[in-house]
């Protein structure tokens, strides 16, 4: 398996509960490297624009208002299949679906609060993490 990149957003509903090292810890247990990170606080147009593709969704307002509700962790994994491993780590969508052990089996509150986002193919890893990192700050 090749090395990969991929995003991760630790999101309003986790930062806010302070869970930003315990949901790292399993992302490096599971032989990701963090390569780059940093915190900062979305407006709603700013989600807006990363979470574009959803636009059409009934869910797109909600999410964009969660997601600028308060500071989020944005951040770059790398790793041997990284994409599949970091979604393996957080697990289901829906924290009721999700294998004992992951994030979100042990961190979500809801479906819509999950606490972590992970990008889910190499294309879409690369626009994301190019929507919240120039080449600068990949320092893997």
């Amino acid at each position: 398996m090749a090395t990969e990149r991929t995003l991760s957003i630790i999101k309003p509903d986790a930062t806010r509960r302070n869970l930003t090292g315990k949901i790292n810890a399993k992302f490096e247990e599971a032989g990701l490297r963090i390569i780059a990170q940093k915190r900062i606080h979305l407006t709603k147009a700013q989600a807006g624009k990363f979470y574009e593709v959803h636009k059409e969704r009934p869910f797109y307002d909600e999410l964009c208002e969660f997601m600028a509700s308060a500071p989020v962790v944005v951040q770059v994994l790398e790793g041997e299949g990284a994409i599949v491993k970091n979604r393996e780590v957080m697990g289901a969508t829906n924290p009721a679906d999700a294998a004992p052990g992951t994030i979100r089996a042990e961190f979500a509150q809801s479906v819509g609060e999950n606490s972590v986002h992970g990008s889910d193919a190499p294309e879409t890893a690369a626009a994301e993490i190019a929507f919240y990192f120039s080449g600068l700050e990949l320092v893997g």
